[in-house]
């Protein structure tokens, strides 16, 4: 098992200097157009310095693609400026700056989109209160949108960037075309579990092959998932054994898993007997670097995940106490804020968009009142 002050080498060559790792968060902190504000290089350089790298929030790769109101943007050329000083921020006594790249599709809204109808791989709303039904994306605007992806990654190494994350979670975009719920298409993009999958080989393959061409070295590419859906029908745990058993050979340098509990117990009777981390760890066998995460608040939990993962990534520890992996690596641990309160929420950078988040997850246990 590996300790959390080790350092880990990438396939690409990237080092990182230990194995925590900030988990990306929605803050809504870039301005109404996209782009990068004094506030968000200072909520993330207030973070960097100590873990081994920075996953920032969802950039979206196509001006169709936002999902909310302060989101980043990569879309055009106009955006590398404020990305560029991002990435500085970030990049302070060696920690790494990973930008994930991606697209709403049919989590969004024409609101947000100012008019325009989202887009997806089917004309099927999400099962969610007041969802739109999306336009069914034509065979020519996915060849578009595999390139966007391409100019988003070439964007993110001209800003000065360590590495893109293709977004593949949280029924965005990726995951839908991937999901039989959202994907009802009787063209090469779906219908059977491998149909379904060809945008996501595609897009990989078309990133990746960006990184390779391009003059920049140690610029790596990792992808995250989600593991189940609760929509029928929709993903469950064979399937993403199967996704991520196709993506633990491509050329990539890692995999991420986007949940809130380690421990969580699959919704598929035949694979209750372990927490679901432990399937993954075990089909990727090795391959390729897995970064763990879900609630981790504590030394023994990093330690725990690490037992079924390269890495760890932490979100509401790393909101909460900044300096969480310097208290903890010092052995220090009894330092380690554990909650906050609203009066706290300056000093900590925190906007109104990562509060909402923290007292959506567990108000209980970290928000004092």
């Amino acid at each position: 098992m590996a300790q959390l002050n080790e350092s880990l080498t990438f396939k690409r060559g990237l080092t990182i200097k230990n194995r925590v790792i900030m988990a990306p968060m929605t803050t809504m902190m870039s301005f109404q157009d996209g782009v990068v504000t004094r506030d968000e290089c200072a909520y993330y350089g207030l973070r960097s310095g100590e873990v081994g790298a920075v996953i920032t929030g969802a950039a979206n790769v196509q001006e169709n693609g936002k999902g909310w109101e302060g989101q980043l943007a990569v879309y055009h050329d106009r955006f590398i400026p404020g990305l560029s000083r991002l990435a500085a921020s970030i990049k302070k006594n060696d920690t790494r700056a990973i930008l994930q790249i991606f697209h709403a599709g049919r989590m969004t809204n024409s609101k947000i989109l100012r008019g325009v109808q989202p887009v997806s791989a089917s004309a099927v709303p999400a099962e969610r209160p007041d969802a739109e039904t999306p336009r069914e994306l034509s065979s020519e605007e996915i060849t578009d949108l595999i390139e966007s992806y391409k100019q988003a990654t070439e964007r993110a190494i001209k800003a000065g960037f360590d590495g893109v994350e293709i977004h593949g979670a949280n029924t965005y975009l990726l995951q839908q075309f991937f999901s039989p719920h959202s994907n009802r298409r009787k063209d090469e993009w779906g219908g059977s579990r491998e149909k379904r999958f060809k945008f996501i080989n595609d897009l990989v393959g078309a990133v990746t092959e960006v990184v390779d061409r391009s003059e920049r070295k140690n610029f790596i590419v990792g992808y995250r998932f989600s593991p189940e859906e609760f929509e029928t029908p929709g993903i469950r745990l064979p399937d993403t054994l199967y996704l991520i058993d196709q993506l633990a050979d491509k050329p990539l340098d890692y995999l991420h898993v986007s949940f809130n509990d380690y421990k969580r117990i699959s919704i598929s009777e035949a694979y209750q007997d372990k927490p679901i981390i432990h399937y993954l760890y075990e089909k990727i066998n090795g391959r390729l670097p897995f970064i763990g995460v879900g609630d981790i608040r504590t030394k023994k939990d990093a330690e725990d995940v690490l037992e079924k993962a390269d890495l760890v990534a932490l979100g509401r520890a790393l909101l909460i106490d900044p300096h969480w992996t310097a208290k903890i690596l010092a052995d220090r641990e009894d330092l380690v804020r554990k909650e906050l309160s609203e009066y706290e929420r300056e000093e900590l950078m925190i906007e109104n968009g990562v509060w909402a988040f923290l007292e959506g997850m567990m108000p209980e246990r970290l928000i004092k009142k």
